[in-house]
């Protein structure tokens, strides 16, 4: 090898990588176009849109989906999925109102049994996956039937209907109310406290994936589970610990929903799991595990928040939500396939 050849070598290696190649590389940065682009549309083409009652309304239906989609996201960056988690929602939010409002148990105690349960079945999905090695697509979509059937049933075995109602005339509703349901005034808007929780969550998240131990973990198990045993990540904590960060985040949501309306349906959260993965992938997260960002499932969920008030707002057909929901999720499969290719080749 030539002095110049070994030094053209040596520059190729030590080159800086461009500012657009490092932006093209945030799994976030397709999430962050579409909601900017989806926020400029609905603003212009609907009156209610930016007003302080719409901003409000879109937020907060963000939030619930947020909540889920960051712990998804977790998950699916660990390699897992959890098809549970939205009837896990309807399960924390019915044992609550099951024992305070039949059996008069006190309403905290009621809220940390429901956390309780919930952590236990998401240590039960992680410990079932990794002992049998099954999919956790496969032992969680076995969950997910168990719970909506749970849910049903049992509802309707001890209240004679598949509905809880009266949760406000419990002792101490109030007091716990004002973690789960309670809102404040900023700019004129009614702020609810589930944005508060989505926003600290989310942050909390990223800071866990980007600054920590546990994070790289998490990236570790979800690209090369075999090769991570070999350096000593204790993969069977890290996906109990990401199952049950999915199973104690559809608790907070269950306990946000049940103290904001005071009442919680037997069909609570059914079917929103496929929506809680598709605001992973829209916002970077790969269905092959290993990559994604806890921020870009956030603007997913907000993508997902805007365009559901947005649809309401423009007077659609709200069915077309749904085709919406299904486009959305093809292209960003592709628009982050493109970008992770086009990166890596100017890289």
């Amino acid at each position: 090898m030539t002095i110049a050849t070994a030094t053209a070598v040596v520059d190729e290696r030590v080159k800086k990588t461009s500012t657009l190649v490092k932006l093209l590389r945030r799994p976030e940065v397709g999430a962050a176009v579409a909601a900017l682009v989806i926020f400029v549309y609905f603003s212009a083409s609907t009156q209610a849109f930016l007003t302080p009652a719409g901003v409000s309304t879109w937020l907060y239906s963000a939030s619930l989906f947020g909540i889920m989609a960051v712990a998804v996201a977790l998950l699916m960056i660990g390699g897992e999925f959890d098809l549970s988690a939205g009837a896990m929602t309807g399960t924390t939010g019915l044992i609550v109102g099951v024992i305070t409002t039949q059996w008069g148990i006190n309403i905290w105690l009621a809220v940390l049994i429901a956390l309780v349960i919930a952590l236990a079945i998401g240590a039960g999905n992680a410990y079932v996956v990794m002992k049998t090695g099954l999919p956790s697509f496969i032992v969680t979509l076995a969950t997910f039937f168990i719970l909506q059937g749970v849910n049903l049933a049992v509802t309707k075995l001890i209240t004679g209907t598949v509905a809880i109602q009266g949760m406000s005339a419990v002792s101490g509703f109030d007091q716990v109310k004002v973690l789960f349901g309670s809102s404040f005034s900023l700019l004129g808007m009614e702020v609810k406290i589930s944005i508060v929780w989505w926003i600290v969550l989310a942050a909390l998240a990223t800071w866990i994936l980007l600054r920590t131990r546990s994070g790289n973990w998490i990236f570790a198990v979800g690209g090369q589970v075999t090769s991570s045993r070999q350096v000593g990540v204790p993969v069977m904590k890290v996906k109990v610990g990401l199952f049950m960060t999915t199973a104690g985040a559809a608790w907070l949501v269950g306990m946000l929903q049940l103290f904001d309306i005071s009442t919680v349906q037997a069909t609570t959260g059914i079917g929103q799991e496929f929506i809680y993965i598709i605001c992973a992938v829209v916002g970077g997260c790969l269905l092959t595990g290993g990559y994604g960002s806890a921020i870009g499932a956030a603007l997913g969920a907000l993508i997902y928040g805007m365009t559901l008030q947005g649809i309401v707002f423009a007077q659609w057909d709200n069915n077309w939500l749904k085709a919406f929901l299904g486009g959305m999720l093809l292209l960003a499969v592709l628009v982050n396939l493109y970008v992770r290719r086009q990166a890596g080749d100017r890289s």
